[in-house]
């Protein structure tokens, strides 16, 4: 039997490759949206992708079932309770099918949505019991899966059956099998998943916190003490899973604008999304653009600050950088991009365009301020868990995803200075603030971490 995990960088998804090289046949399981590499696997090891299975309707990443089916004709499997709107194959608890070697059974695991399942691999050719199970996102290493996405209307009933399909169903398999979840560190479907890719069950027995209440109501009630910040996009993605997720062109096409055309597409309401790192944001930008760089979390990011249907454009400075932007926005569907500007910033400032700035403070110039008594509304936009850890006295909290959505309460003619851990998500604060009409925003270059390691002591 062949087995293989890999993992989206970034959004902390994992998807699954499971075949028979003797048979010729594969197995795909959650697939992201850029499928080479499962096409690149199919070739090396000499397998047809025969089958493609959802463990449940994603809400964080687009699939790439719609791809595989287009390009490879596989078909296409997710439970009879997922009402999605494309032609697939329906399974309930107890379906099976073999490939060769290797046999998947399903089994019916609702609790982060109504539709999941969980999937046990079992190698025929070492024996007949099951090796390993695919939780999707029921379990996690270190964690559960959130059973708040769905909706609130149904919250209650999410979380009795995340109790049952874990502390019921899970219980009549043993310590052994190995454990391979969708999601891991970086991910937002849960809140304290471990960077190690699988686990064991009986080690989650254990370990694992979530699985330690002797009662129902002891469950419940932690369960329901706080949630990750949704992004704006869950919902958006969750639709374009249930319809389909589009086709990706299959031979991108260059779409460098001139400085000219850019502009005029701007007027007509593109979103301007500024890719550069702090300090070429901070420098010169184009007025209305947002800064979100590229880093590791973009796409989280990218979901909680900008519109799901916007039209974008991309400011960037190579083709290189447009190409990765483009690829962590297509898997969260964000699809609607227009191209980037030709000749990046330098290009728009030769056409004597406005461009406007986002100061940046050092962290011995937020010392010396703060010394010398200066008045300015200090914005602390990390999680509630960093803030708990030490935060500059006198500054006001408010994490990311609120700060963007209500803006602050200040006069927007006063001095506001942003804080995050390293400067990344104040300065997407910072422009936001800005495109909201704050005229003395700046952002702390190098965060909270750069403050501490220059000698300043959070409280």
């Amino acid at each position: 039997m062949y087995f293989k995990q890999l993992t989206t960088e970034g959004l902390g998804c994992y998807s699954y490759v499971i075949g028979c090289p003797a048979a010729g046949q594969m197995v795909v399981v959650d697939p992201k949206r850029d499928v080479q590499e499962y096409i690149d696997i199919s070739r090396e090891e000499g397998m047809k992708i025969t089958h493609v299975i959802n463990t449940h309707v994603h809400a964080d990443h687009v699939g790439g079932e719609q791809e595989l089916k287009s390009i490879a004709g596989a078909e296409l499997f997710i439970h009879e309770n997922a009402k999605v709107g494309y032609q697939h194959t329906p399974v309930a608890e107890g379906d099976t099918f073999t490939i060769g070697s290797a046999k998947l059974e399903f089994l019916y695991t609702p609790g982060h949505t109504p539709n999941a399942i969980s999937i046990l691999i079992t190698d025929l050719m070492r024996g007949s019991e099951p090796w390993m199970i695919l939780t999707g996102d029921l379990l996690f290493v270190g964690d559960v899966g959130r059973p708040d996405l769905p909706g609130d209307e149904i919250l209650d009933e999410q979380v009795a059956n995340l109790y049952d399909s874990l502390y019921v169903k899970l219980k009549e398999l043993p310590d052994y099998l190995e454990v391979y979840p969708a999601h891991g560190q970086g991910s937002l479907c849960g809140k304290g998943m471990s960077a190690k890719p699988s686990t064991t069950l009986g080690y989650e027995r254990r370990y694992n916190p979530m699985l330690q209440f002797q009662t129902f109501e002891a469950f419940k009630e932690k369960m329901l003490e706080s949630f990750p910040t949704r992004p704006k996009s869950f919902t958006h993605i969750i639709n374009t899973n249930f319809k389909g997720a589009p086709l990706l062109e299959r031979c991108p096409l260059d779409r460098a604008m001139s400085p000219e055309k850019f502009k005029e597409m701007i007027h007509n309401g593109c979103t301007v999304i500024d890719v550069r790192d702090a300090a070429g944001f901070g420098g010169f930008h184009i007025p209305g653009s947002i800064n979100i760089g590229l880093e590791k979390q973009l796409a989280n990011w990218v979901g909680m600050a900008v519109e799901p249907d916007a039209d974008l454009l991309l400011v960037v400075n190579s083709q290189e950088d447009y190409d990765r932007m483009c690829l962590e926005l297509h898997r969260i569907g964000y699809d609607k991009i227009f191209g980037y500007l030709d000749g990046g910033i330098s290009a728009w400032l030769l056409e004597g365009y406005p461009v406007e700035s986002l100061a940046q403070k050092s962290a011995q110039e937020l010392k010396q301020a703060l010394a010398e008594g200066t008045k300015f509304t200090l914005l602390d936009v990390r999680t509630p868990v960093e803030w708990n850890a030490g935060h500059i006295e006198g500054a006001i909290h408010k994490p990311f995803g609120k700060a963007l959505d209500e803006g602050i309460d200040v006069d927007k003619d006063s001095p506001v200075l942003v804080v995050c851990g390293s400067g990344y998500r104040s300065n997407i604060v910072g422009s936001s603030l800005q495109n909201n009409g704050y005229t003395q925003v700046c952002s702390l270059a190098g965060g909270t971490l750069a403050l501490e390691r220059s000698g300043f002591k959070l409280i």
